[in-house]
């Protein structure tokens, strides 16, 4: 049995690895913890902090976690952070991850993501990735196992139009690139 989220929100930590002098804020539901002190939690909270990067993230999960390869819930929303890390990538049990309201400014970070074959809930709103043109098709194709992306459903009919969008975006390139390629 996996209790509440383990909650290091508002700590105003500026580094991953601060976190472990803090405690965790106390909840309406008690964590519960090991015979060695760690949480047994399959989630962490770490919103609203001024994180930039995730060094230090597998370290901190295993002061906190008594589970860490287990953890299923990743809260890293309001934060500084301005890429997606190879990190996350190594948390295969991973099946929400929040990073909406950061610094996020590439699309292209997003297909990191692709090995996380759990993952069905992604928020990335809030992010300067927002206004790339196709930002919505990009994702579910990028991540085509999504269920839910920015706290909306994922529809078939938006599978489908992401899946036909990936199509002609990869098409066109192609295309642009062997014209431009002299050796063609």
């Amino acid at each position: 049995m996996y209790g509440p989220p383990v909650d290091l929100s508002f700590k105003d930590l500026n580094k991953v690895a601060d976190a472990v002098a803090e405690q965790p804020q106390s909840l309406l539901r008690p964590l519960t913890t090991n015979s060695k002190g760690k949480y047994l939690s399959r989630s962490l909270r770490f919103s609203n902090n001024s994180l930039t990067d995730l060094v230090g993230l597998q370290y901190t999960l295993s002061h906190f976690i008594a589970q860490p390869s287990k953890l299923g819930w990743l809260d890293l929303s309001f934060n500084k952070i301005t890429c997606i890390e190879p990190v996350l990538c190594e948390l295969k049990e991973l099946c929400i991850l929040y990073l909406h309201g950061n610094s996020i400014w590439d699309l292209s970070e997003v297909d990191k993501l692709g090995e996380l074959q759990h993952l069905h809930t992604i928020t990335l709103h809030g992010n300067a990735i927002e206004t790339c043109k196709g930002y919505r098709n990009y994702v579910i194709s990028a991540l085509p196992q999504l269920k839910t992306m920015d706290f909306s459903g994922v529809t078939r009919n938006e599978r489908a139009m992401a899946n036909i969008w990936h199509h002609r975006t990869k098409r066109s390139k192609n295309t642009r690139e062997n014209e431009l390629d002299p050796d063609q």
